[in-house]
């Protein structure tokens, strides 16, 4: 055997495994409006990368009625995610990572908590109406980050806008170039399929009863004579047109303007009808990028490194069967294994990672390895934090995780006093997750104030307040609008602040208008009234 036959058929060391195992994740997060189709085509990606075998059901156990990202019985109910799910797949070699967030803007944060944990997203469009207000605002998030974004413009099985005025409001809008790799064949009752602009072939769809199982797909040529017979002669023509000015006019799709954030490729399709998403899959995967370095506070890390991890999410009672708190903890650098000992940077405190899982929306198994890219959950024994981070060196720190100020306010009363103790553990574990935030009277009144982004954050709270702590509460929202922290000279802000304290024991002030805001700072110039405390940063 010659040397280099030796070398190639030689195990392969552990730098090169890490490095394979790298360069296979692809770990991104699906973003958008609400109603523009988000859960779906999360669930028709999983449908495509064979983690579930019928819509709503997953491989080998009992099929549901619901999308499997939306694990809660509210999301069931309301018909919206409310938390968000980590899911993983094997595609085309690949190791896939999805993160679900939440569309709805009451939680924002967190979407943006875990848009930190992703390395590309996913934008999806309604057809119809495009870019709207919640989609501009997670973009911002994602620009922000710097990380590249892909663009799915769903619904096309519906009445849809003009795909050119489209394209131009998402440059005008988002200040990003859109570069179309595939292009519509119709709309609405009219859609046909879509034409892939790179391999210059038109992709037919076939419906499939209720969208619940992979649509066949017919290729051909958009210069076959016989494409008019199955689109249309209208349509035929329409494509053709809308082809050569394609080719004439729009920039082509550059990598390196993609991956930096400037440029967005945009697909068409239904997810409700499987058209166009696994084309986007097959894309997406030689596309979006691998785990790249994750900046610390002590600059960046690469992939390579030793072993380390952030917590970007807590979430209490994820099953039923496990009713413990999951710390979900993204690999950030070098090998995980279980049982490793590591050391929780904020603490000092040296722990063992003994109880790690995979996570599939609520379903668990152990897992033995992770490599950077992968979401792994930790049983939290009330260690983690948000934003915490644990290493094999114990010198990784990242900045603070931005967080929201609340604008909305209420207050609360126990249906039963008996069950007091319930409702302070869940009030303490539903705010470490970020459901809520809460602040406390210091004037003797037993129960706190909540703020929130928005009202949905409260009806969330008192339904898992109910369903897990078994802790019925009424609630009453407050005419208050605004939170403001105190800083300043101490012996001011100790006279000043005698009322309300956030769950640090951090002076805090309630305002109900902007106007009683500056009222208040221009009576006392000697304070400061921050939107967070000076540690945080606000968004």
């Amino acid at each position: 055997m010659t040397t280099h036959d030796a070398a190639h058929t030689a195990p392969p060391t552990q730098a090169r495994l890490l490095a394979h195992e790298i360069e296979r994740r692809r770990t991104f997060a699906i973003i958008s409006h609400p109603d523009a189709g988000k859960t779906t085509i999360t669930e028709k990606l999983l449908l495509y990368g064979g983690a579930i075998q019928e819509a709503g059901s997953v491989t080998a156990r009992e099929g549901t009625a619901h999308t499997k990202s939306d694990w809660m019985s509210i999301e069931q109910q309301r018909g919206i995610s409310i938390s968000s799910s980590a899911l993983t797949f094997e595609y085309a070699g690949r190791h896939i990572n999805l993160l679900d967030t939440p569309g709805h803007q009451d939680f924002s944060e967190d979407t943006y908590r875990t848009l930190t944990a992703a390395d590309s997203a996913l934008m999806v469009l309604d057809a119809a109406r495009g870019v709207q207000a919640q989609t501009e605002k997670l973009f911002a998030v994602c620009r922000n980050r710097g990380i590249p974004i892909l663009t799915f413009v769903n619904k096309m099985d519906r009445p849809a806008q003009d795909i050119f005025d489209l394209l131009e409001q998402v440059e005008g809008i988002l200040k990003i170039t859109a570069v179309p790799l595939t292009w519509p064949i119709g709309d609405g009752p009219d859609f046909k399929g879509v034409y892939d602009l790179v391999a210059k072939q038109v992709l037919l769809f076939e419906r499939v009863a209720r969208g619940k199982s992979r649509a066949p797909v017919s290729v051909t040529s958009v210069d076959d004579p016989h494409l008019s017979e199955l689109v249309g002669r209208d349509l035929h023509a329409k494509l053709q047109e809308d082809v050569a000015l394609i080719e004439g006019a729009m920039p082509e799709f550059d990598q390196a303007a993609f991956l930096a954030g400037e440029l967005t490729p945009v697909f068409f399709g239904s997810a409700m009808n499987n058209f166009g998403v696994e084309h986007f899959l097959q894309t997406f995967v030689d596309l979006a990028p691998a785990p790249g370095p994750l900046r610390t506070s002590e600059g960046l890390r690469a992939p390579e490194s030793g072993f380390s991890g952030f917590i970007f999410k807590l979430q209490a009672n994820m099953s039923r069967n496990h009713r413990d708190r999951t710390a979900f903890m993204r690999v950030s650098s070098g090998h995980f294994e279980r049982g490793m000992d590591v050391t929780h940077t904020r603490t000092g405190r040296k722990l063992r990672l003994s109880q790690a899982h995979t996570l599939f929306a609520q379903d668990r198994e152990k897992v033995e390895d992770a490599y950077p890219g992968d979401i792994v959950g930790l049983v939290n024994p009330g260690v983690f934090r948000i934003g915490d981070v644990i290493s094999v060196d114990g010198k990784v720190s990242l900045p603070d995780f931005p967080r929201f100020t609340p604008e909305v306010f209420a207050t609360m009363t126990l249906r039963d006093v008996t069950k007091r103790k319930a409702f302070h553990k869940g009030l303490t574990q539903l705010a470490e997750e970020g459901v809520v935030q809460v602040f406390f009277p210091t004037d003797g009144a037993r129960d706190p104030y909540l703020g929130a982004v928005g009202p949905l954050q409260f009806e969330v709270f008192q339904a898992r307040l109910s369903e897990e702590y078994g802790v019925d509460i009424e609630m009453h929202v407050t005419g208050y609008s605004l939170v403001r922290w105190l800083a300043g000279d101490a012996a001011q802000v100790a006279r000043f602040a005698r009322s309300v304290e956030d769950d640090q024991g951090r002076p805090v002030m309630l305002f109900r208008s902007n106007f009683d805001l500056q009222y208040t700072q221009d009576q006392n110039p000697e304070i400061e009234f921050l939107p967070l405390p000076k540690d945080m940063t606000v968004v």
